[in-house]
């Protein structure tokens, strides 16, 4: 299956993935970065769409920053593993 595999090259534990999803509505924008930086390691493709929620919506821009640069490393390796199939 294409882009299954995280960033490191394992497929991430769909647990983690839900919590730090979860975090991502935490009142603390430090929390919400923190999450996102987890969620960009993991490089799962399903966290795409809520990180682009974030980088829109979010108050705070750290954390639109963060949801950026997240979001462009899981498109990127994304886009990457897919060419080289």
């Amino acid at each position: 299956m294409l882009g299954c595999a995280g960033i490191n090259g394992y497929m991430p534990d769909k647990r983690v993935i839900e919590y730090h999803l979860s975090r991502l509505h935490d009142r603390s924008p430090a929390a919400r970065i923190k999450a996102i930086r987890e969620l960009g390691l993991l490089g799962d493709p399903a966290t795409l769409e809520p990180l682009q929620v974030i980088f829109k919506n979010d108050p705070d821009a750290e954390v639109r920053k963060a949801a950026q640069d997240a979001g462009r490393a899981i498109f990127l390796k994304q886009r990457e593993q897919s060419s080289a199939s």
